[in-house]
């Protein structure tokens, strides 16, 4: 997908959706939705909502747990469906996030090219959301931040074919549909639900966790940026809005550190353990916790803080190394 169609594919995915969403405000004044809709987007909601945060996320990004081709299929289709973009470009984005998060270099943070007052925080706000989507220059070499998944011939197939399983997202809750009621009608108005409805409320959750997750809410660690920890948006974005959590240590494969703290991927990637479909699921100390949480506190954070040093693709790790090295060494 070069510069062009990747700007056409995000016009047309920010304004169609929302169109559906409009009509499906008009039917559910009218009480014209039915079971079926309502199951299909729960089902596409939970299907894309796992894909992105387990799948695309913690397995692909940064490798918090290693899994079986069946399982890393299953996760990468589904986080394809979302729409938010081929998982190698995805993946690509979001390590160079990590390597310079709310500095110079960094694709979507709230604090790039800040003005002062109200009107600066809205624009940043406004970019870290969705505008930097529509940056026709904006590229990240995949072979620069995920040499790993530039060798991945499944990561590979499914980024060169995204589109096509965008599609497949939007048709697939009208088989529900289809196949509940067996009407065409069940097939429309499923596919407008836990088609397009689906993909708005499911791409703005993710995308508040850069917009929301780097501008309010707590912060438990001083990390070298601006992450928060946005409790009302852990739900929905399916454990990443502890986001701060996330930061502080970007390998662990729970971002909820504390029992309140709900995670459903966390859930989700130990129950996989536990069926022996998940092996060498990267864990922190609660000890490390509390050292990393004071030597960050000594050195001072926020987006002023000196950024790490750059680290070493995860490609020159072999397994073994991984499994030993610390959380946080390795983007």
């Amino acid at each position: 997908m070069n510069g062009r169609e990747h700007h056409v594919f995000i016009l047309v995915t920010a304004t169609v959706p929302l169109l559906g969403v409009v009509v499906a405000m008009v039917l559910l004044w009218n009480q014209a939705v039915m079971l079926p809709d309502l199951v299909a987007f729960l089902v596409m909601f939970l299907l894309t909502g796992f894909g992105i945060s387990t799948g695309y996320h913690r397995l692909l990004a940064h490798r918090s747990f290693q899994t079986s081709r069946p399982v890393k299929l299953f996760f990468t289709v589904g986080g394809a469906m979302a729409g938010q973009g081929p998982p190698l470009i995805w993946t690509a984005h979001h390590r160079r996030h990590h390597r310079v998060a709310d500095k110079a270099g960094d694709p979507h943070s709230p604090w790039a090219d800040l003005e002062p007052g109200i009107r600066g925080a809205l624009k940043g706000l406004w970019h870290s959301h969705l505008g930097w989507l529509f940056n026709k220059d904006l590229t990240s070499d995949p072979m620069r931040y995920c040499p790993d998944l530039a060798r991945d011939r499944d990561v590979r197939f499914i980024s060169k074919h995204f589109v096509a399983f965008v599609v497949a997202g939007l048709l697939l809750p009208g088989l529900i549909g289809l196949a509940w009621t067996g009407t065409l009608t069940g097939f429309l108005t499923a596919v407008l639900w836990g088609g397009l409805v689906r993909f708005v409320a499911q791409n703005h959750a993710t995308y508040a966790v850069n917009s929301v997750g780097h501008y309010f809410g707590s912060r438990r660690f001083a990390t070298a940026d601006e992450s928060r920890n946005v409790f009302w948006l852990s739900l929905p974005s399916f454990g990443e809005a502890w986001h701060n959590n996330h930061h502080a240590f970007p390998r662990s494969y729970r971002h909820g550190m504390r029992w309140y703290e709900i995670d459903p991927s966390m859930i989700v990637i130990a129950t996989l353990e536990k069926l022996g479909l998940a092996w060498n699921v990267m864990r922190i100390d609660p000890e490390r916790i509390a050292m990393k949480a004071e030597g960050m506190a000594r050195a001072g954070g926020g987006r002023q803080a000196p950024a790490h040093a750059p680290q070493s693709p995860l490609a020159e790790k072999g397994t073994d190394q991984l499994a030993t090295v610390g959380v946080s060494d390795v983007e």
